[in-house]
């Protein structure tokens, strides 16, 4: 006992010790207050422990909390405590969740419960409140039972008042027949009766054939048809009256040959059917045509040579415009009431034809300016082209507004074909394989090829990632299609293939979603050049289908972009700014 004494009275000094160290940096107030303190060791006897103080296996056991695993455990073979079953996973609870978050799930948003009811019952209720309009309810009332009460919707509220018994009958039970269930029919199944003989094909007793309309749907119908007459008087108007202006004062030379002979004096041979053998990017301004007001929206080439050039604008004229020589306006043609959308020359220039937003197609004399016909089925011609066919010239197809393509012929004035399986505006027209077919395509985002004169489509080419594609050019060896896209892409089809799109010739980088673009390729078939919605050209290359060159030609939209046939690096653009260009 006396060294255990002694042992406490050690620890007891040397923790004053500690203490007095600790507080050698204290206020003196507090040095004070430990001076006049008297001594712990002689005045108390603490109980010093040499050894902290350690929990037993048993005391851990006993303070666990056994936790039910609910997604796991199928069976608790324990009576466990609200804590245990709704305990946490793991650590404490989440102070910032309510108490719907903190219930026990099986789903997303909530705990569900399989329910085991009779498919026949379910079913039987089920039909008979589509029937009748009434069902047992299958919640449990008041009186602890379920099926005592009934449900019913709006229509059968009127059926249960009257009839409370119909409260009892289910589509499974015997309901007895109510009259006009079943409408009667008028039968004569007697085969010998060769005029009377109706067979399955008789109609009902009180079966009514004669529609008539009420007094109210009559006046409507009445006022409707009193608007369409006055718009067809409206448009019955005669078409603007056709002039022309001619702008030279030597419209022949001195051998008495016209501006359509075809010049020779120009240093290139325009009569030659062979492209130039090498082509070279343009990389400057040479000449600027200016003439009209409104944007130009569309450019045509004369056939073969080249040497004329023909405009369409939106300021509803039509000009004629030389490529070599003084490069003058030579010709305006107007008979246009609203915008010209497109044109084309027949196969030897002498006459070619407009397409305008005033719902007329003309047929011009390129000499001499004179309107030779006039064709229009009260819809708006989206494009119009010649059949190139030498013997077919008196013919040409038109893509109108009302998702048809119409043939015209030239003589009689007369629509003689039409094609009606587009679902939306035709907006191209291009003949392919030796001119025995023609594509076109539609707003509907489909391309479909066409057998000439035959009025079904024998191909019909759509995708789900296809868009509309508003503008068609052929390249000129006449192997390949080149399809402006409307999702920012020129898209290339095998012509004489199965018409499957080239996926690795994909020309990317312009911006013309919403614009009818004009496609161009080189007459040797090295680049592909096209518009931009921000007056941009692009020249790509057509074996790697990178971009070459790009350079802004206009202010505003460049819609039209043509390569000269028999030029190596000549290119003409066209905007909407009211400019032809012509690059070098």
């Amino acid at each position: 006992m006396a060294s255990i004494q002694a042992l406490k009275t050690a620890y007891a000094d040397s923790s004053e010790n500690e203490e007095s160290e600790e507080d050698v940096t204290a206020p003196e107030e507090a040095m004070m207050h430990l001076k006049a303190a008297p001594s712990t060791s002689s005045t108390k006897m603490e109980l010093v422990r040499a050894a902290p103080e350690v929990i037993s296996k048993k005391d851990v056991i006993a303070m666990s909390v056994d936790v039910v695993d609910q997604s796991e455990n199928k069976e608790v073979m324990f009576n466990p405590t609200y804590e245990q079953l709704f305990s946490p996973e793991q650590g404490p609870l989440n102070p910032f969740k309510t108490e719907q978050q903190l219930a026990a799930k099986n789903t997303l948003t909530g705990f569900v419960e399989d329910a085991h009811f009779n498919a026949f019952h379910f079913e039987n209720q089920r039909r008979t409140f589509h029937s009748y309009g009434y069902a047992v309810d299958p919640s449990i009332d008041d009186s602890g039972t379920p099926g005592t009460k009934m449900v019913s919707g709006d229509i059968a509220e009127e059926l249960i008042a009257k009839n409370n018994d119909e409260r009892e009958k289910t589509v499974a039970e015997k309901v007895k027949k109510r009259e006009g269930d079943k409408r009667k029919r008028v039968r004569c199944n007697d085969p010998e009766d060769l005029d009377g003989f109706l067979g399955p094909w008789g109609g009902f007793v009180d079966d009514n054939r004669i529609a008539k309309p009420t007094d109210e749907e009559q006046k409507e119908i009445n006022e409707l048809l009193e608007k369409r007459k006055k718009r067809a008087k409206n448009f019955e108007q005669p078409s603007f009256e056709e002039k022309t202006q001619l702008h030279v004062k030597d419209p022949k030379d001195y051998q008495g040959r016209s501006f359509l002979h075809i010049p020779q004096d120009t240093g290139v041979n325009l009569k030659s059917d062979d492209p130039p053998d090498k082509c070279y990017l343009p990389k400057k301004l040479i000449h600027t045509w200016s003439g009209h007001t409104r944007g130009v929206s569309a450019i045509r080439l004369f056939p073969k040579s080249g040497h004329l050039l023909l405009s369409t604008s939106m300021d509803c004229k039509v000009k004629l415009w030389e490529v070599y020589g003084r490069r003058r306006l030579i010709r305006t043609y107007h008979g246009h009431g609203k915008a010209v959308r497109d044109a084309c020359f027949s196969n030897d220039g002498s006459q070619f034809l407009t397409a305008g937003y005033d719902r007329y197609i003309k047929l011009w004399d390129t000499e001499t300016g004179d309107c030779k016909g006039r064709f229009t089925n009260k819809k708006i011609p989206y494009c119009v082209k010649f059949n190139p066919d030498e013997d077919k010239q008196h013919l040409f197809v038109a893509g109108l507004a009302d998702k048809k393509i119409i043939t015209w012929d030239t003589r009689s004035g007369e629509i003689v074909q039409e094609y009606d399986r587009h679902l939306g505006a035709v907006n191209t027209i291009t003949f392919v394989d030796d001119n025995k077919r023609f594509v076109s395509t539609s707003d509907d985002k489909s391309l479909r090829v066409w057998e000439w004169d035959i009025p079904v489509d024998f191909k019909y080419i759509a995708d789900p990632g296809m868009h509309s594609m508003p503008s068609v050019t052929l390249s000129p060896n006449g192997k390949w299609l080149g399809c402006q896209s409307l999702d920012n892409q020129i898209m290339i089809f095998d012509v004489h293939g199965k018409f499957r799109v080239k996926q690795k010739k994909k020309f990317k980088g312009h911006m013309i979603a919403g614009y009818a673009c004009q496609v161009g390729f080189s007459p040797d078939m090295s680049y592909v050049c096209s518009g931009d919605g921000d007056g941009r050209v692009y020249i790509w290359d057509w074996k790697t289908t990178r971009i070459y060159s790009k350079f802004r030609a206009h202010d505003r939209v460049c819609i039209g972009c043509i390569w000269l046939p028999h030029e190596t690096s000549k290119l003409v653009t066209c905007g909407w700014d009211g400019l032809i260009k012509l690059w070098d």
